[in-house]
């Protein structure tokens, strides 16, 4: 960490979710002492109420290592990490569970399970990943879409991931959030396919697609974090220096930005899989606690938001 100053877990993000009654969560393949431990965090931060599915003798022993009685929380004896995945996914598509959250398995064994068609758990939408990203000192997060999953989305795939992390806006409470197309330039020029996505994202969202936000683009990163950046280049901007989320060309932008953040600036990165029927807890080993338990409060605030929207 190149940063010296302490991370911190957003309060108004656990402020909002602890204000929600508790997610039935499924935990999968927590047998590394870090996944039980996030589980065992939100657990008792008041956010979830675990449902642990991984080999039972690994999880007690581990459990018992962390002073966690597990005599009232559910557990699911699988063998395999593959076998967790699918019990889990299973679990939800019952309405036994309302979000998953990963363990310690391989992100792609968890999303063939959740993408499989026998689970159910499928909706029209592309899976996507949003960043939830707050910094020390700083209550306004500003979010990142996609960092993880999508790595050089087409224009159709763009617009999947636009529609999913605008709706995570909603959930926390935007009405009409602010999104920045990045790309290199302001203008779109056909040498620069970023800028050329950018202009069709637009001209979707003028159309109807997207009134439920304010959509600019392309936009230099400069612009859209800065609004003397903006007025110096004469732009009339609504988003330029106000900007909620920043939708990335491609995966490597994402990965470099939400990282220069974490280890530049002690930013908190809480992260969630969308697109699903259920939102997914993405966790990581290199995660610090503080980013565990956020990511966590994001899934309860978002999975309670899915559900008044089903009503």
């Amino acid at each position: 960490m190149l940063s010296k100053t302490p991370v911190e877990c957003p309060s108004h993000l656990l402020e909002k979710a602890r204000a929600l009654p508790r997610v039935v969560t499924a935990v999968v393949n927590p047998v590394n002492r870090v996944s039980l431990e996030s589980a065992k965090m939100a657990t008792d931060a008041g956010l979830i109420e675990p449902i642990l599915v991984g080999n039972a003798e690994v999880i007690q022993a581990l459990a018992k290592e962390l002073d966690w009685d597990l005599r009232s929380v559910r557990l699911e004896d699988v063998a395999t990490e593959a076998d967790a995945a699918r019990v889990a996914a299973g679990i939800v598509a019952a309405g036994e569970a309302h979000s998953l959250m990963k363990g310690h398995l391989h992100t792609d064994t968890l999303l063939k399970a959740v993408l499989s068609r026998d689970a159910g758990l499928r909706t029209t939408r592309r899976l996507s990943h949003v960043f939830h990203m707050t910094v020390p000192g700083h209550e306004r997060p500003l979010c990142i879409t996609d960092a993880v999953i999508n790595v050089q989305p087409t224009v159709v795939d763009k617009a999947h991931i636009l529609r999913n992390a605008i709706d995570l806006l909603h959930a926390l409470g935007m009405t009409q959030p602010k999104v920045a197309l990045l790309s290199g330039t302001e203008e779109v020029n056909r040498a620069m396919p970023s800028s050329v996505d950018a202009g069709e994202l637009v001209k979707l969202a003028s159309l109807g697609g997207m009134q439920d936000a304010i959509i600019e683009g392309p936009m230099a990163f400069d612009n859209a974090i800065s609004r003397d950046a903006a007025d110096l280049k004469g732009m009339t901007s609504q988003v330029a220096g106000d900007v909620d989320l920043l939708l990335v060309p491609n995966i490597e932008t994402g990965n470099c930005m939400f990282k220069q953040m974490v280890y530049f600036m002690s930013a908190t990165a809480a992260g969630l899989v969308l697109g699903a029927r259920v939102p997914i807890i993405l966790t990581s080993r290199a995660d610090p606690p503080e980013a565990r338990l956020a990511s966590c409060a994001l899934a309860s605030i978002y999975s309670h938001y899915l559900a008044q929207k089903a009503v």
